[in-house]
């Protein structure tokens, strides 16, 4: 008589294909992207080589470059960038669909939306030469849900740039600028610090070693769903070397936003155990100090909303004062 065939025979190739299928299944699931967001003016493309020099060509992040030229008008800059790195090099359209390990290079006179990682240009306004356009590409970035978000500030006049930072900070992005003695024009990079919108100061060559020290951590990619909430333990030493400090007690704050802003600050001190970041805060008060104004950043929105101002002056004010004076 033959030998019965194992009773686990079957369910084991059922087991290996369900791994199989969970395997191609993850393989289909797109990997959430960063995009990094470069903002210049005058002086910025001869920071931006540098920086591009520098940088591996396989952090596995899109690098989107946004450069004072007019739309319409024929750009040598996606051929000027190719000559310093391997990656791709293409101008943005409406469509583009940004990937990994690629170059971007972008009018900054054209008004822009994102759709997961797909760039939609929008209809113009009229009053595009008014406009803060680094201000309203970094802007469009910190809404970006499909992945993480860093801005960077090169070398410009003025201060363009400098609210758009804070507000890819505000939604836990990382922020950079640079040095404001290694820029040809500091005028952009200066207000920017002064803003407190930045975590990393460093020249062009600095940038890019951060940006590649940032590509390998772990938690910069991640999706929201994906991060734990400390220990309710560890959130309460936090709470109470706030309060200590500050007077501010953060125990009332959701949870999942003090994880957020603890994960983010574990990016930039290339951290990955919140253990770790504990005996940090406890052995250097700067950080405490930092982790304090991180965890207050969104207060300050409505105070650099334009469209709140208008609505004071047009409205309250008027209101207020109206009768006070015959």
């Amino acid at each position: 008589m033959g030998k019965k065939p194992s009773q686990g025979t079957d369910k084991d190739a059922e087991d290996g294909q369900n791994r199989e299928a969970g395997a191609e299944q993850a393989e289909k699931t797109p990997q959430p992207l960063t995009i990094v967001g470069i903002g210049a003016s005058a002086g910025g493309l001869e920071a931006f080589t540098e920086l591009l020099r520098v940088l591996p060509s396989d952090t596995g992040m899109a690098f989107v470059f946004v450069q004072h030229f007019k739309p319409g008008r024929h750009t040598m800059l996606p051929e000027i960038l190719a000559r310093e790195t391997t990656m791709p090099v293409t101008e943005i359209t409406h469509g583009t669909a940004l990937e990994a390990d690629h170059v971007y290079v972008m009018s900054a006179y054209i008004p822009i939306s994102l759709e997961g990682t797909t760039v939609h240009v929008e209809q113009e306004h009229g009053e595009s030469g008014k406009r803060m356009p680094i201000d309203d590409f970094f802007r469009v970035l910190a809404g970006y849900r499909d992945g993480a978000v860093i801005g960077v500030v090169l070398s410009g006049t003025a201060s363009d740039g400098a609210m758009g930072l804070m507000a890819i900070k505000e939604e836990n992005g990382i922020t950079m600028a640079q040095s404001e003695e290694s820029a040809r024009y500091d005028g952009m990079p200066r207000s920017a610090i002064a803003a407190g919108a930045v975590d990393f100061v460093l020249d062009p060559a600095g940038l890019a070693m951060e940006l590649a020290r940032l590509a390998a951590h772990p938690e910069l990619g991640r999706r929201p769903a994906e991060r734990p909430v400390p220990e309710p333990s560890v959130l309460e030493q936090i709470f109470q070397m706030l309060k200590d400090r500050f007077a501010v007690d953060f125990a009332g704050y959701k949870h999942t936003t003090v994880a957020r802003r603890l994960k983010r600050r574990m990016v930039v001190h290339h951290m990955q155990y919140i253990a770790d970041y504990l005996a940090y805060l406890r052995a250097n008060p700067a950080e405490l100090i930092s982790l304090y104004h991180d965890l207050l950043i969104n207060v300050t929105g409505f105070f650099r909303d334009p469209g709140a101002f208008q609505a004071l002056r047009e409205r309250v004010f008027p209101e207020l004062v109206k009768g006070q004076w015959h």
